[in-house]
């Protein structure tokens, strides 16, 4: 099935922008991605015939229903939103940030499960993209089924040796501690996207493992709070480099968090 996009959209962008783990590009060609218990491949028609313009619309070609698209896929995208809005909002006198937009444009911010990005942020403490996908795909070979990211009742049984062969490493009682409490009912995940920012941020907090950045990844990623912007090394070296020290993203509003993603993706690319 094709489906037609006419907003920012690049998939190569997307899954290389930090935010995101598990989806990447096969063989053939299609990128892969996976939410909850569905899993789509997608290939960008427009990009593989050289007619890639970001203020162009972009053809994809789909391997799900347009039913699944509409129910799933249309909502984890967020093509709801309109990123080329949003890039001009940037400051005319904010030239780093514009030749950051240069690079970036097509990125946009995924709606992902709550469960798997909790885990999955606080995995990437001190650890390089590249490894953190490694241990998160031991994790769901250990626990996941079909190739799905594990439940947290899956978990439950886990053992330290069995935590620590995923490369876990001093994050293996933080992830079981999280799987713990969610598979009982002592925390829920669902219930705190009621919360404003603040106590949202807060609530993430409430779990060992889960500091300032980390909190704020998992707002920005699995609550689509996009007014948050996590600071890593990579972007508090920006903020030194580029802005005298002082945090650009609280004049950025509603939309901090996608001027971080523009940011970081030009900073590892």
């Amino acid at each position: 099935m094709k489906i037609t996009i006419d907003d920012d959209f690049d998939l190569d962008k997307i899954i290389n922008s930090g935010q995101c783990f598990r989806p990447r590009k096969t063989e053939d060609g299609f990128y892969r991605f996976i939410t909850g218990k569905h899993t789509v491949d997608i290939r960008d028609i427009t990009k593989e015939a050289g007619e890639k313009n970001v203020d162009r619309a972009t053809e994809l070609e789909v391997s799900c229903s347009q039913n699944e698209w509409d129910d799933v896929w249309h909502q984890y995208f967020d093509l709801d939103t309109n990123y080329r809005k949003i890039r001009k909002r940037i400051p005319s006198d904010d030239l780093f940030l514009k030749n950051c937009v240069k690079s970036g444009a097509g990125i946009r911010i995924l709606r992902q499960d709550k469960f798997e990005m909790l885990i999955s942020f606080i995995i990437s403490q001190r650890k390089s993209i590249p490894a953190i996908r490694t241990s998160i795909e031991r994790l769901v070979g250990l626990y996941g089924k079909d190739g799905f990211f594990p439940e947290p009742e899956a978990m439950l049984a886990a053992t330290e040796d069995e935590l620590a062969s995923c490369g876990l490493g001093y994050r293996c009682s933080y992830v079981y501690n999280v799987a713990r409490r969610v598979a009982l009912g002592e925390f829920d995940l669902e219930e705190i996207d009621n919360l404003p920012d603040d106590e949202l941020f807060d609530a993430l907090k409430s779990f060992a493992g889960v500091g300032d950045k980390v909190a704020n990844c998992v707002a920005l990623f699995a609550y689509h709070r996009c007014g948050r912007a996590p600071v890593d090394t990579w972007i508090a070296r920006i903020i030194n480099e580029h802005y005298g020290g002082i945090n650009p993203f609280n004049g950025y509003g509603p939309v901090a968090g996608i001027m971080q993603q523009y940011m970081f993706y030009s900073a590892i690319k």
